[in-house]
């Protein structure tokens, strides 16, 4: 079970086209930074091109897309379920 905050991305990551590999390695690199987790990874999506699936080891947490309102910036979405709160 996942402890402690995590993110998602949205452009391509292993397998980018739509977007800079740069912009992925930064994006990672923060939300590394900003968690003090170094297992956080990004990885393509399977079926969306857009975006990357964000996860902490093995733990998929969330997904992380490319703002459309402001150029350059992301946004990160990640669910907290029920039993993620338990105990």
């Amino acid at each position: 079970m996942l402890r402690g905050p995590v993110a998602m991305l949205r452009f391509r990551c292993n397998e980018r086209s739509d977007v800079k590999d740069t912009d992925a390695k930064r994006v990672e690199s923060h939300l590394r930074r900003t968690f003090g987790n170094t297992g956080i990874t990004l990885k393509a999506r399977p079926k969306q091109k857009d975006s990357c699936e964000v996860y902490v080891g093995e733990e998929f947490v969330g997904v992380v897309y490319e703002d459309e309102d402001e150029e350059g910036s992301f946004m990160f979405e990640m669910a907290i379920l029920s039993e993620d709160l338990v105990g």
